[in-house]
């Protein structure tokens, strides 16, 4: 499977939910009542933070 090019990414992030903190895009989950299914993750194209289903991947350092 090829790596999605900068375009791509970029569009993918466009249509998703920005918030100023994780603690925001948390509280968000919360409200919504998806708390223990969602975790954030901080965009590296916009640089804010979005919400996700998947876990997020920690640096192996």
């Amino acid at each position: 499977m090829k790596k999605p090019t900068h375009e791509e990414r970029h569009r993918a992030c466009g249509g998703k939910r920005r918030y100023r903190s994780q603690g925001d895009a948390l509280d968000a989950a919360l409200l919504a009542g998806v708390e223990r299914q969602r975790s954030a993750y901080r965009c590296e194209l916009c640089g804010q933070w979005h919400l996700t289903s998947k876990p997020v991947r920690r640096d192996p350092r």
